[in-house]
């Protein structure tokens, strides 16, 4: 049995499959909140109740984790993700191994998320494709001449912290970041700005009242108001868009990719981002690269993130 742990900034997975040869069937799954109340250590011991309950008795023959980054995928340490503070220096699958008698495996999500693209989704039959989170936090997989890519230490892609502006939503520790633009938590930045923008004209955006503050405006809030015909959230999506196909032309000319899968947020909202995405890409990338370049939604859904962890623990 394989067992596939899925670790995110608001919530956490644990995920029973079977794999037989190149496919994965997803037995079972159950998921609680990521609590930043408690130790890091102290989640883990609940992440593996969670699991052993699921398990019932059976083996874990292997244990995939897939967590956003920095972290060191060759010494299996969590070293302080933006969107996990106080997981600095953990080492999770010593902690994981100790407990299954099993092999562990940590990879980055991107990573875990572009594999799982790569032989079960959008990049299948690729031999160089991006995959870009897009989802609490912005971060690319690699896969390179057909093969994973994640460089000296397991954190090749961190693209979300490329600087694309000299100010804007802060994303990774930085304003004007690739993720402070391109990820839930920097449109809800950028949606609060606008909101108040506006607020001092007298007027007030669907998705904002008088008297909230930037914990009430979600990427989700200002996307519904934006397929409701509101002005300042189009606008919000928008500079998104313009903001994401900046930081896709440079992908694109570095890398030379066939094929970028986007997933989360621009699966779900691809019609109010893909416009201004394009218009950006069309004037700044590089035309040779780009007119063999496909960029696609991810395939794999609301899955996703169960098929990167179980991935993670067969690559």
């Amino acid at each position: 049995m394989i067992l596939g742990i899925d670790i995110g900034g608001t919530k956490c997975a644990v995920i029973k499959a079977k794999a037989d040869g190149e496919n994965i069937e997803l037995l079972d799954k159950k998921k609680i909140p990521t609590r930043l109340d408690i130790t890091p250590e102290e989640m883990i011991e609940s992440l593996i109740s969670l699991a052993d309950e699921m398990l019932d008795g059976e083996t874990a023959e292997k244990i995939g984790v897939s967590c956003g980054g920095p972290l060191n995928s060759v010494t299996g340490t969590i070293e302080g993700p933006p969107n996990l503070p106080g997981w600095d220096n953990v080492r999770i699958t010593d902690i994981l191994e100790k407990h299954y008698k099993a092999p562990a495996k940590l990879m980055n999500d991107a990573d875990a998320c572009a594999a799982a693209e790569w032989k079960f989704g959008a990049g299948k039959g690729t031999q160089n494709m991006i995959f870009l989170t897009f989802g609490t936090g912005l971060g690319a997989g690699l896969i390179l001449n057909g093969k994973l890519y994640s460089g000296t230490n397991g954190n090749a892609g961190e693209t979300g912290h490329i600087r694309l502006e000299g100010f804007g939503p802060v994303g990774y520790g930085k304003a004007g970041s690739f993720e402070g633009f391109c990820s839930g938590g920097g449109l809800a930045q950028l949606g609060y700005i606008k909101a108040l923008e506006k607020a001092q004209t007298g007027v007030y955006p669907l998705y904002f009242k008088k008297g909230m503050t930037a914990a009430d405006v979600t990427a989700k809030t200002v996307a519904d108001a934006a397929y409701k015909g509101d002005e300042t959230a189009k606008e919000v999506y928008r500079i998104c868009g313009e903001q994401l196909g900046k930081g896709i032309s440079v992908l694109i000319d570095i890398l030379n990719p066939e094929r970028i899968v986007i997933g989360s947020i621009f699966a779900r909202s691809e019609d109010l981002l893909r416009d201004g995405m394009e218009r950006v890409i069309n004037k700044e990338a590089l035309p040779q690269s780009l007119k063999c370049c496909k960029i696609v939604s991810a395939a794999l859904g609301e899955k996703i993130g169960d098929y990167a962890a179980v991935s993670a623990a067969l690559l």
